[in-house]
């Protein structure tokens, strides 16, 4: 985007942070892959476009933090310490983008098939995202949702990929 230009706020889903999280393995919170070109992992991917922060505001809720420390905690047999320093660095990279942490104070039931995807259409109502991001199959089959996108990780790490690389050719 251009300089001076607003981030433009995103929520991205559990699945997603969880997946950049622990299907790579990621353990330097620091050094996140990000596009161009693409990785192997969109997820990991997002999580680069993100700490970037030069396109998009990140916005997360307690629902979010909280669901993403417990299932790494118990998939990723993460210590209590590295489980603490990860929900920080989430917080941290969501506030450097001009995001944050928002309880939304809406009530969704717009998806019936999933009752924790509500929270995340919550979420991205009372922020006003432009964009969900999502691996979730009834979040994606929603798209476009009162006028918010719905992405999976691996076409939302594309379109970053083809504008970047588009706006270094000029």
């Amino acid at each position: 985007m251009p300089n001076g230009s607003p981030r433009q706020p995103v929520v991205v889903d559990i699945n997603v942070l969880v997946g950049a999280f622990i299907e790579q393995g990621h353990r330097d919170l620091l050094s996140w892959p990000s596009p161009p070109p693409t990785s192997p992992n969109p997820d990991s991917d997002c999580m680069g476009i993100l700490v970037d922060g030069q396109e998009f505001s990140l916005w997360l809720s307690p629902h979010i933090l909280l669901n993403l420390g417990r299932i790494l905690a118990e998939k990723a047999d993460g210590t209590e310490d590295r489980v603490r320093e990860t929900l920080e660095f989430m917080v941290a990279v969501a506030k450097k983008s001009d995001g944050g942490v928002l309880r939304p104070d809406i009530v969704v039931t717009d998806c019936v098939a999933d009752y924790e995807d509500n929270r995340i259409l919550e979420l991205a109502l009372a922020c006003q995202a432009v964009l969900i991001v999502s691996n979730d199959p009834h979040l994606l089959d929603m798209s476009p949702w009162k006028g918010t996108v719905v992405l999976s990780s691996i076409d939302f790490a594309k379109r970053v990929d083809v504008m970047r690389r588009s706006s270094r050719r000029r």
